[in-house]
């Protein structure tokens, strides 16, 4: 009997994917992880290794190694991984910013102990934020993808694919019933990436402020020609939003003399070259245009 147009989807990213995602034991931990190149380093999330330095990787077609962490970042949830023996070929990295509502994803990954899992479903919403704690502490990984694929305890660490078995995403948590969300893989995650790589940690710079988006009357729109903002719903006690001069109820228009529309736009620019340095920022305050200049500190680090 032949497949149905989806069913012959699904079923060639499977083959495509599920060898090259494996499953990971850190410690008491366990999850998946997807290789990404071909000399043998994996993606998976923080709170997969959680303080584990070394663990095995096993892959579905019965190889196993030892892996080292190279790097791990609480704050995207997300950690690189280097298998110490031969591993298969690597998946290709997409771009989640060309997905839309709606569109078809696949989930593959090591539920429950249970070695190349398969599931698929739709984007459900794009631009989530996932509150997650570390310690006393609570963080909020931004700009998830929200799915309603079938995840399961040991989904975390794999990997959200589109139609053509690129991957778009690594799933992260079980928020309910039939919700699954992962961490986007797009500019500023391969940033993420590579500084891990590089450095095994990821420098931010802070300034202090909580935003959402919000859009902007139609005035203000013709005005200052862009149709969303940030609204400042918390400025932190002593912050360098704070000594700027930044007020609850602002309306961040620009930073770096760049339009801010979501909280990726202001995240691409909270990374080590900002640490330090003025940050120009325009607000729109009680209907009026207010400029101001912060300087964003170094973000301490965070535990897993």
């Amino acid at each position: 009997m032949a497949l149905d147009a989806y069913s012959q989807i699904v079923s060639s990213v499977a083959a495509a994917l599920t060898p090259k995602v494996a499953s990971v034991r850190a410690g008491r931990g366990s999850g998946s992880a997807v290789l990404f190149t071909d000399d043998g380093f994996l993606l998976t999330n923080a709170h997969v290794v959680g303080g584990a330095t070394s663990g095995t990787v096993a892959f579905a077609d019965g190889t196993s190694a030892g892996f080292t962490l190279v790097g791990a970042d609480p704050l995207s949830d997300l950690a690189v991984i280097r298998a110490s023996g031969p591993t298969p070929e690597p998946a290709e990295l997409g771009d989640s910013d060309g997905l839309v509502v709606g569109q078809l994803v696949v989930a593959v990954g090591n539920p429950l102990g249970l070695v190349g899992s398969v599931t698929a479903g739709v984007v459900s919403a794009l631009g989530r934020s996932l509150p997650a704690r570390s310690g006393s502490a609570v963080r909020l990984i931004e700009d998830v993808i929200q799915t309603d694929a079938a995840l399961n305890p040991g989904n975390s660490g794999g990997a959200l694919a589109d139609a053509s078995a690129k991957v778009v995403g690594i799933n992260t948590a079980v928020a309910g019933v039939g919700l699954g969300l992962a961490v986007p893989i797009n500019s500023t995650t391969r940033g993420i990436v590579a500084a891990l790589m590089r450095d095994g940690r990821v420098r931010r710079a802070y300034l202090g402020l909580v935003t959402t988006p919000a859009p902007l009357p139609p005035q203000v729109r013709e005005r200052v020609g862009q149709s969303s903002a940030l609204r400042v719903s918390e400025v932190v006690p002593g912050s360098p939003a704070a000594e700027a001069g930044l007020r609850v109820g602002d309306l961040v228009l620009t930073a770096a003399r760049r339009p801010v529309s979501d909280a990726q736009a202001l995240q691409r620019l909270m990374f080590a070259e900002a640490i330090g340095r003025p940050l120009p920022i325009t607000v729109l305050r009680n209907g009026a245009l207010v400029d101001v200049i912060a300087e964003p500190t170094e973000l301490g680090p965070l535990t897993v």
